[in-house]
């Protein structure tokens, strides 16, 4: 009879939650502030969108910002599916929750530093309190890879890794 392997390794857990979660988290973004609520496009504040033709170009961005992110989402279910195979994969909710969120989180932060901040090629909400928008944004990514980092951190004493 075989000994029973110990489940002790996270990392490939970590890495698809992550990756699903920046997929995730930039789907969201595109669907919910590009596409339903129309808060910004991709190049809005290069691009303003006043004439069918620059509504056009910004659509475009918009897609290869969508393709982008499902490419990651692809990617992250991709990695979690090698996760699975894995024998010595210790599987927690907890784990890959706090991936997923620091994954969104990071994303969200990213993308607001360098798309709305450093770039300036969009903004969360332009026009009255552009400022305020963005630095929300960028706080609500920094409080979101906080916590997930937290619940994968408080799992390493659960298991023993702390």
């Amino acid at each position: 009879m075989e000994a029973k392997q110990l489940r002790t390794q996270r990392n490939p857990l970590i890495a698809s939650g992550i990756i699903l979660g920046l997929g995730t988290g930039g789907l969201f973004d595109g669907i919910l502030l590009h596409q339903i609520l129309q808060w910004h496009h991709m190049l809005s504040s290069v691009r303003p969108t006043v004439t069918v033709a620059e509504m056009k170009v910004n659509m475009v961005w918009d897609g290869f910002f969508d393709a982008a992110t499902w490419i990651l989402t692809l990617l992250g279910i991709f990695l979690l599916w090698r996760a699975g195979e894995q024998k010595d994969v210790f599987w927690s909710g907890k784990t890959f929750f706090g991936a997923l969120l620091l994954g969104v989180g990071l994303f969200d932060f990213f993308e607001g530093l360098i798309d709305h901040q450093i770039l300036g090629i969009h903004h969360v909400k332009p026009g009255t309190n552009e400022l305020i928008w963005d630095i929300s944004f960028l706080v609500l990514g920094a409080i979101l890879a906080i916590a997930g980092w937290i619940l994968i951190k408080s799992e390493e004493k659960v298991i023993g890794n702390g």
